[in-house]
């Protein structure tokens, strides 16, 4: 069954209302018609909590907006230009996703420049930038002239988190319409995940501990590697009887990040580490290759340095789940604790929640949870992972 765009995003229907009807109305103004003032604008901001599909949302509304198909529900997922903009080889979609750490005002100018330009292949020019958040201010600045004079046919999708709103200036925020996604029930991201061909109980299991992110969902449901970092996080809090406990929970945590970085990156690194030495002339002969060769040297620098910085985000985002799962489950203590009704976060933990709230005081069980959320903040301010990591198991330990 075809659901069009709009399949895999996912517990979000009144968004999913909203882009449609702003869909139609865009490809309304490109068949010369006059839509209602307001369903479509040519700035957008999608907030949401992490897992809420804010780029997946994205994406699906710039396949509508390139959609070709003769009806009058854009959005088909079955014409050409639905297929090439969800697969991300669109000409005139534009996915800007930081590689490090920030989103420069460089690779922001170079952007601008070509989001001026008339559509090639397309209905609109459509630039998704992933993580808004992360723009340097000379990078917003760069963007908010093209926000405040945007090219006739040019769409902007902003994507940002919705704990930090801050974090994209309000210059900017003023100037788009701001689309606000909830965190997935439960029973839809299973249900999301069933369709795709996991088995009834592992889908429920994996929505039920996921936190409301559907990636991570899916990563759980398919990924035995991930099920097992996640158990190794877990085991943690209960694992802390010594002091010298501190110093291997730290090496096992921040080993483990090292290690999804490594193996996040390391065949796209030497992919692009080829592709650039044979663009510039190796394994070739003569005067010419050898003088090619030696000018890649400052560009091999700048990849590596591109490089290292993306392998500093993988780890630093890798490190900071296991974090966000060592604070669900102190959360959970505290729940089990006071005896309140509400949902767990690792249902499949509770064991562990009751024996840790019958052994800890609720305000040891607040020290340890405000604990894990101090570290978060510090790698937020570059503080080195395993000092932040060490110093955070030093107060789990003793509460």
């Amino acid at each position: 069954m075809n659901r069009g765009v709009w399949g895999d995003v996912v517990g979000q229907p009144e968004a999913v209302a909203v882009f449609s009807a702003a869909a139609e109305a865009a490809a309304s103004i490109v068949a010369g018609g006059t839509p209602a003032p307001g369903a479509m604008t040519h700035a957008w901001l999608f907030t949401g909590p992490p897992g809420s599909g804010r780029s997946v949302a994205a994406r699906a509304f710039a396949a509508a907006l390139q959609c070709i198909a003769d009806d009058d529900r854009p959005g088909c997922g079955e014409c050409p230009g639905c297929h090439t903009a969800l697969a991300g080889t669109h000409a005139d979609v534009r996915v800007v996703s930081p590689e490090g750490l920030s989103i420069s005002v460089g690779e922001m100018r170079a952007l601008v420049q070509v989001s001026a330009r008339r559509p090639t292949s397309g209905r609109w020019q459509v630039v998704i930038i992933t993580d808004a958040d992360r723009l340097t201010e000379g990078a917003a600045n760069a963007l908010l002239k093209a926000v405040e004079e945007p090219p006739e046919r040019t769409v902007f999708l902003l994507c940002a988190p919705s704990d930090h709103p801050e974090d994209v200036s309000v210059t900017i925020r003023s100037r788009c319409r701001i689309v606000s996604l909830a965190t997935p029930r439960v029973a839809a991201i299973a249900s999301a995940l069933e369709y795709e061909g996991v088995a009834p109980e592992v889908a429920s299991w994996a929505a039920s501990v996921c936190g409301g992110h559907v990636g991570r969902a899916r990563r759980l449901a398919t990924d035995e590697q991930a099920r097992t970092r996640r158990e190794a996080v877990l085991r943690i809090p209960l694992a802390l009887r010594r002091p010298a406990d501190i110093f291997t929970c730290a090496d096992q945590l921040v080993s483990a990040a090292e290690g999804d970085a490594l193996t996040a990156n390391e065949g796209r690194d030497l992919a692009e580490r080829e592709a650039m030495e044979m663009a510039m002339g190796a394994g070739g002969t003569g005067k010419g290759t050898a003088a090619a060769t030696r000018g890649a040297k400052g560009a091999l620098k700048d990849l590596e340095k591109r490089q290292k910085s993306r392998a500093t985000r993988t780890q630093r985002d890798s490190l900071d789940q296991a974090l966000v799962d060592l604070a669900a489950f102190y959360r959970d203590v505290l729940v089990t604790a006071s005896g309140a009704p509400a949902v767990l976060n690792h249902p499949d933990r509770a064991e562990d929640a009751r024996s840790a709230a019958s052994s800890w005081t609720p305000e040891s069980t607040l020290r340890r949870l405000e604990a894990v959320l101090n570290c978060r903040t510090a790698l937020e301010l570059n503080v080195k992972p395993r000092i932040a990591v060490e110093a955070m198991l030093t107060t789990l330990q003793r509460g």
